[in-house]
């Protein structure tokens, strides 16, 4: 009777686990209060030049005599004063572009050679070499694309206008050394480049084995594991190293002041030189400017400081949008 009422009787509970710890140590509370104060330092931050961006505008804004979003002129010191920023929000915009459409196939290309095809010995080293690019001073850029790039880039602008002139972008109607926007976007791309590479190889490496593995197992050739596996993956990730890239490409300075020969007019042909970007005309102009001049300066970052933050909202709703996408697809 004794074993029978053993088995009957239920196991005792087991006991209960220690809990931890509130959150009342006074290394934790330091590093609360560390985190908060710099998230709102950061937006304090961001505000303060907001404000300041704002203010001096303001003041340019209202004694321009020509329309600031489309006058093509920029003559803050004449009498009266007329600036635009038509034709620098154009240059910036098209040659960001051309650097993108030419530098984020490029970078995923390396990023899933080296993160998926090159022998470990072969990998280690590329990735070093890239992330080694990715430090290199804007004005080094500069003096390789003035010095280098631009004689070089003569016959490519031959041969874009031979073959596809026709499409107008490419139609070269002045002679000259390549100058260009396109010669900018090429230059922007290179710079671009590794930082795009670095960051898409870090997210490829970040896919499950055991999707890899699984795929393969099912027969899966290597292309389609990428296809299926690796690329849906870092899909998100691939977004937010093309923004960071285009972050750079659109606020980049010295290297496109060293390249670029601007003129204030708006073509369709990429392949004159002209055009101006807003980092280079306030890099090219600042020194000279007086208090008037630096006023309207500044209304153009401000422009590019708006233009910059729409960008990075927008890629962080598209990366939202995606995964809420893939949360409701699994």
């Amino acid at each position: 009777m004794a074993s029978t009422t053993s088995l009957d009787t239920p196991p005792a509970p087991p006991a209960p686990r220690d809990r931890p710890r509130s959150t009342g140590r006074v290394g934790d509370k330091i590093f609360i209060g560390l985190s908060r104060g710099s998230g709102i330092l950061l937006l304090v931050v961001m505000a303060s030049i907001a404000v300041f961006l704002g203010y001096r505008a303001a003041t340019a804004i209202s004694e321009n005599e020509g329309n600031f979003l489309t006058t093509f002129d920029w003559n803050p010191a004449g009498d009266p004063p007329v600036f635009g920023i038509a034709v620098l929000l154009f240059g910036t915009v098209v040659s960001s572009v051309i650097a993108m459409v030419i530098a984020v196939p490029i970078a995923v290309g390396i990023a899933l050679f080296i993160s998926h095809y090159a022998p470990r010995k072969l990998a280690a080293p590329l990735g070093y070499v890239i992330d080694l690019l990715a430090a290199v001073p804007s004005i080094v850029y500069g003096i390789w694309g003035a010095l280098v790039l631009v004689p070089y880039l003569e016959g490519l602008n031959l041969w874009l206008d031979q073959f596809f002139g026709w499409t107008y972008v490419f139609d070269k109607t002045a002679i000259g050394v390549p100058r260009s926007l396109f010669t900018v976007g090429i230059l922007l791309a290179i710079m671009i480049l590794p930082i795009v590479t670095s960051v898409t190889r870090e997210v490829f490496l970040q896919v499950p084995k055991m999707n890899e593995e699984a795929a393969l197992a099912l027969g899966a050739t290597r292309w389609e594991v990428v296809r299926l596996s690796v690329l849906p993956f870092g899909r998100s990730g691939i977004i937010s190293a093309s923004m960071l890239g285009l972050g750079r490409a659109l606020g980049e300075t010295m290297a496109v002041a060293t390249v670029l020969s601007p003129s204030f007019l708006i073509s369709l042909h990429v392949l004159n030189h002209g055009g101006g970007t807003f980092a280079q005309n306030i890099a090219a102009k600042f020194g000279e400017a007086d208090e008037f001049g630096r006023d309207a300066l500044i209304a153009s970052g401000l422009v590019l400081f708006v233009l910059t933050l729409l960008v990075n909202g927008a890629a962080r709703l598209i990366i939202a949008r995606r995964k809420e996408y893939s949360g409701a697809n699994a």
